[in-house]
């Protein structure tokens, strides 16, 4: 089980969900079926309108988390991934600060997941 802290400015409050492990929803889907209204149009991960910036609660305990082909795009080409960051993402499966929510999978780690309500603002 995981704890996911949703926050925005366009939201009343933060919103605490529970993700349940082992279910490869993505961050998109589990704000959508708990209320939360992340931007997004294509939820294929090729436009970057559903950018959220996300950290991860569990202090050094960072789970690995592999970027798809279409996530590592779409990230670089709205310029939130650094070759840096894609390298750590590629070599350790460190996962970047900033993520598309359509992409990035829940695993059994708490996060604070941050997004503006303006398409691709996180």
């Amino acid at each position: 089980m995981a704890t996911v802290y949703f926050s925005s400015p366009v939201m009343r409050k933060n919103k605490k969900v529970t993700a349940v492990a082992g279910k490869r929803d993505a961050l998109l889907g589990l704000a959508e079926d708990n209320g939360v209204k992340i931007p997004h149009e294509c939820k294929d991960g090729r436009c970057g309108s559903c950018l959220v910036e996300v950290t991860h609660l569990d202090g050094e305990r960072v789970k690995g988390a592999m970027l798809t082909d279409k996530e590592r795009d779409g990230l670089k080409s709205i310029g939130k991934l650094s070759d840096k960051d894609a390298e750590r993402a590629s070599v350790s499966d460190l996962p970047p600060k900033y993520r598309l929510a359509c992409q990035a999978i829940v695993t059994d780690e708490d996060l604070l997941v941050n997004f503006t309500g303006e398409p691709g603002g996180a």
